[in-house]
């Protein structure tokens, strides 16, 4: 009886200590990171508001953050859609009006509106993360329409709910 429990409880230790090395030894992947939890609601192109949308952000480069957006937070929530967060100088230099209009909003008129929550941090740290994405504008793809079974190709731009047009783009210093 003593051997087995001894065999055991080492099989089990060996396993483990094996299952962590392992997990050590893997390689990244680019879905690591996407830690930055935020929850939005979007107004789509019909006008109709959907959500709130669960973001998952990672910084890609120092002037743009990426996210992979659910509709919730379960494990096997499908990813609907993907928003950009650019840098306001880059988004609004590389854009015409016409098209930051039709596809942009302002992160800094979104999150004033109050509709925007950081979670998963402590309020110092959701405030910091506010007022970074404040300095930017995003871009939203919808890859999932609604009711479909499945992506079919179609794509949308929604944007922020508190969107609106402006009538000339102005460019921080």
């Amino acid at each position: 009886m003593k051997k087995r429990f001894f065999l055991m409880t080492t099989c089990t230790a060996t396993l483990f200590a094996t299952t962590l090395l392992n997990a050590a030894d893997k390689p990244k992947t680019p879905a690591e990171g996407y830690n930055i939890h935020v929850t939005a609601p979007h107004r789509h192109e019909d006008g109709t508001v959907h959500g709130p949308y669960h973001h998952y952000c990672k910084p890609v480069k120092p002037e743009i953050l990426q996210c992979m957006i659910f509709l919730s937070d379960d494990p096997n929530a499908e990813l609907v859609e993907i928003e950009y967060f650019v840098d306001q100088k880059l988004a609004r230099s590389g854009v015409t009006l016409e098209q930051w209009n039709k596809h942009f909003h302002d992160h800094k008129v979104e999150i004033a509106s109050g509709r925007v929550q950081v979670h998963d941090v402590p309020p110092e740290k959701a405030k910091e993360i506010a007022d970074a994405a404040a300095k930017t504008d995003g871009i939203i793809f919808h890859l999932w329409p609604e009711g479909a079974k499945f992506p079919n190709g179609e794509v949308s731009f929604p944007t922020a709910v508190s969107h609106k047009p402006a009538d000339k783009l102005e460019i921080p210093k």
